[in-house]
């Protein structure tokens, strides 16, 4: 459920909170003992959303995986500018405060490209986002195909954190970042993939079937 090195990212979070919730209780008696108890809600919050349970991702090697939790936003054809440089298959998906913030590779293979972009911090919902928020982007390649996975920041959500690098070899469904708090990841595929969700859909990052190859 817990890891140290997703815990580890929330690591000034939480210091910010024990203190605050320390001087609370302190001051108590001046104050009153419900602030510090809010301080110690804070405090199981963000260990709440720091989990990550761990998964098992389906072996069915011509499955694509969702790259994060949340809801399916929106499903679209559109030009991928930055690794395939052609018209892709593209799955949004809205992570909200309650999510797991974890992102997983859709597909096994080796990470071919890895960039990050500055931008703008607009909510993650406006259609807008996507070509103007701060974001990085990803690509994993195997024998049978090359996926792109974007994420981007939103208005609470201002790290983006990579734990892989290019030329790492990963398993489909393996930790590769994590976005910290509400925030959005797109996952593009081939344009002859099916597409296997749809929006509204709730998934789940490593395991969630998108779409398959052909």
């Amino acid at each position: 459920m817990f890891r140290f090195q997703t815990l580890w990212e929330g690591r000034w979070i939480f210091a910010a909170f024990l203190i605050l919730t320390g001087c609370l209780w302190v001051f108590r008696s001046r104050i009153s003992i419900w602030p510090s108890l809010l301080g110690v809600g804070l405090i199981l919050f963000t260990l709440y959303f720091f989990r990550d349970p761990d998964r098992v991702a389906p072996a069915d090697p011509k499955a694509v995986v969702a790259a994060a939790d949340g809801v399916v936003a929106d499903i679209r054809e559109f030009d991928e500018p930055e690794v395939a440089k052609t018209k892709m298959k593209r799955v949004g998906i809205f992570l909200s405060v309650l999510n797991v913030h974890t992102n997983k590779a859709p597909i096994g293979g080796k990470v071919i490209y890895s960039q990050e972009y500055a931008g703008a911090y607009l909510d993650a919902r406006d259609p807008d986002a996507s070509g103007k928020n701060a974001c990085r982007t990803w690509a994993f390649q195997n024998d049978q195909t090359t996926v792109v996975v974007r994420q981007l920041t939103g208005f609470i959500a201002r790290r983006i954190v990579g734990w892989s690098k290019v030329g790492d070899t990963v398993q489909k469904g393996e930790r590769f970042g994590m976005i910290r708090f509400g925030s959005r990841t797109e996952i593009y595929v081939p344009l002859d993939a099916e597409i296997t969700t749809k929006v509204g859909d709730h998934v789940e990052g490593g395991v969630t079937v998108i779409a398959r190859l052909p």
